[in-house]
């Protein structure tokens, strides 16, 4: 099969939705998988796709709704269980099985499919994004969780957060990314344009937002943040390697304790100095914890 020496634009439809992906690396090595999250696209693995690929097949989507995968409308089309499905099917895209790495909304889909569907998960590595049981656990009983999640409350307005988030050709974007990041030079001004360019295209910034408001949706339902279904849905199961950067503007580091009752093999590093975009604050530290872990487990 290919080797593809450089990143390779291609398209797939799983769960009836056509995503955009980019791949590198040998088709005949393991898959690892990388989702990222809000208000990203592929391009957030930039600086891990390339040391990842000497060893491993690198797929790296835009999830649904975002950059230049399709745009389902209306809020159910981004429930829990699609975008779960979506991840499942892109992965038995390439194999039985393969590793999955994700940051922010994508490691709260990646939880889900590791809880929900095992046996196409060889490994587990999040980035800065909390299991839905200690997320739920810190949101009851930790005030500045609360504080830091208030932007999930005014995402459920119709059109205003799209509006906000678009203006004056992205300019919030400025202060979210280069702001919120630890590292001065961490993103780039080719980079912020990047994120810029794929969040205005027709349809993304209000199919990003359809994230939040589906989840507050099926929270409302089943009273379990991130996952739709029944509590065991939140044990998981596969080695699991949870990457934190400590300077998180909407995280608190208790969301990395006591996850132990839901993880059954789990290992945490925290990052001093990295923020919540830690893979951009510190990429080589990211890409030698991912190319470790899942080498010791491979």
């Amino acid at each position: 099969m290919a080797t593809y020496t450089r990143m390779v634009h291609r398209q797939t439809v799983v769960n009836d939705v056509r995503l955009h992906y980019v791949e590198a690396g040998d088709a005949d090595d393991e898959t690892i998988v990388l989702l990222h999250g809000f208000p990203e696209c592929w391009y957030s693995w930039h600086e891990q796709i390339p040391a990842l690929a000497k060893e491993y097949h690198v797929v790296a989507p835009d999830l649904r709704g975002y950059n230049r995968s399709e745009k389902p409308h209306g809020v159910d089309a981004y429930r829990m269980s699609e975008l779960t499905a979506d991840v499942v099917e892109l992965i038995r895209e390439f194999g039985d099985s393969g590793h999955l790495v994700a940051h922010d909304w994508g490691g709260g889909i990646a939880w889900n499919v590791a809880a929900r569907h095992p046996d196409v998960v060889d490994t587990l590595s999040v980035l800065n994004a909390p299991h839905p049981g200690a997320f739920e656990r810190e949101l009851r009983r930790n005030g500045e969780q609360r504080r830091k999640s208030w932007y999930m409350a005014f995402f459920q307005l119709p059109w205003l957060p799209e509006w906000l988030l678009t203006r004056r050709d992205c300019a919030a974007f400025d202060e979210i990314l280069r702001e919120g990041a630890s590292t001065p030079d961490a993103f780039s001004d080719a980079d912020v344009e990047r994120y810029k360019e794929a969040f205005s295209k027709p349809g993304a910034a209000t199919s990003a937002i359809n994230y939040y408001r589906s989840v507050i949706r099926e929270e409302a339902k089943n009273l379990v943040p991130f996952v739709d279904g029944d509590v065991a849905a939140r044990d998981v199961d596969v080695p699991t390697l949870l990457l934190w950067g400590e300077d998180d503007m909407a995280l608190v580091p208790e969301l990395t304790e006591g996850l132990d009752r839901w993880v059954s093999d789990l290992t945490v590093q925290r990052i001093p100095d990295a923020s919540h975009w830690v893979q951009m604050d510190a990429p080589e530290r990211v890409s030698e914890e991912l190319l470790t872990f899942v080498g010791e487990r491979s």
